[in-house]
Formats: C-alpha cells, sequence, structure tokens
C-alpha cells in the first residue's frame, strides 16, 4: 500500500502584530489578518507609484520563487518602516512573485495573501504546495500510472520537471509525477526543463 505524505503545517504562516511584542502570532495554518491601521503604527513611507513598481531585477513578473528561510517578515509595503503584517514560517514555500520595487517584491501565497518582502528572502529554486485534497503521486507522466505516494492538501516538495498536463517533483525523497492542477507554483502552460 502506498505511503501517505501529509502536511506538517497547512499554511505555514502565522500573524504578527507589528511593532508589538505583546500580541501573539498565530497558530500554525493561521492565515494572515489585515485590516485598518492602528495608532501604534508608525506612518507608512508614500504610497508607491505605478510606475515604480517596474523598477527593480529586470525579471519577467509575475514569476515563481520560493521562500529561503524558516522566518520571513511579510510587510503592508517595501520597506522596513512598513509594518509586518504576518510572517512565513516555512522555508521553501512557493509564492508568486506579483511586482518589484527596488529590493522588495510584492507576493502572493496559494491562498491568495499578498504582502512585501525583501530580495535576500526569495530564491530562484522552484517549489510547489498541494492544492487538492489529495493526489496521487504517480511513477509515470500518465493517467492510471503506479502509486508511490497520495499526497495531502499543504503539502510541499521541489518541481524537478513539467510537461503536459504532469509535473515531476520531489516531496521528501518520493520523487514522482502529479497533475499539474492539483498543485500551485507552476503556470498552466509553462515548461520545466
Amino acid at each position: 500500500m502506498a505511503a501517505v505524505l501529509a502536511a506538517l503545517m497547512l499554511a505555514g504562516i502565522s500573524r504578527a502584530a507589528a511593532q508589538s511584542a505583546d500580541k501573539p502570532p498565530g497558530g500554525p495554518g493561521s492565515g494572515p489578518v489585515t485590516g485598518p491601521a492602528t495608532a501604534s503604527r508608525p506612518a507608512p513611507e508614500s504610497p508607491v507609484r505605478e510606475e515604480q513598481i517596474r523598477r527593480g531585477s529586470g525579471l519577467p513578473v509575475p514569476r515563481f520563487a520560493s521562500m529561503r528561510s524558516d522566518e520571513v517578515n511579510v510587510r503592508t509595503g517595501p520597506g522596513t518602516r512598513y509594518p509586518v503584517e504576518w510572517v512565513f514560517q516555512r522555508r521553501n514555500m512557493p509564492v508568486e512573485v506579483i511586482s518589484e520595487f527596488d529590493t522588495w517584491r510584492r507576493i502572493r501565497d496559494w491562498q491568495g495573501a499578498t504582502g512585501w518582502v525583501h530580495q535576500s528572502m526569495l530564491v530562484g529554486k522552484r517549489t510547489m504546495i498541494v492544492v487538492a485534497r489529495e493526489t496521487p503521486l504517480l511513477r509515470t507522466p500518465e493517467p492510471g500510472a503506479p502509486l508511490v505516494a497520495r499526497l495531502e492538501q499543504a503539502v510541499q516538495g521541489e518541481v524537478l520537471n513539467c510537461r503536459g498536463a504532469f509535473c515531476r517533483v520531489d516531496v521528501q525523497k518520493n520523487r514522482g509525477w502529479v497533475e499539474r492542477k492539483s498543485i500551485w507554483g507552476v503556470y498552466p502552460a509553462e515548461t520545466l526543463d
């Protein structure tokens, strides 16, 4: 019988009170909380203008990347004077870079939450996260292929390559193919070698 690989933490993020140590972070799987600025938060820097967003790396936007560290602050704007809205707590979590400003990247996670992180907190390594409730990890890229394992929602792994409707992935040293529609971290028509 094939092994079942379960998610260690559902979302890999926690809430963080900006500039306030007296508020506890959210538990595992808690998502970001957004809301109006409070009086205790510092005034944000000047708003980012649309023409400024294009300055940055010169790489295509949008694109996928992954988190470099187990703890990454996600801010409300592109700068350290902006409050920390939440904290990623999962290394190699895939994120989508949706805009840039100087050395800051606006990212979106698999649940749709957005925020700003410094470029040094991202790497170009391609990773994925399972978005289906459960998906089979198959030996070959075809429906009905022999089963390697069953992957539960929120399990993450490295994307090795993609062709057609399938991507070859490595999940905790288990390599195989998953349907592209069952994961987040690659675009529908993207080819990876």
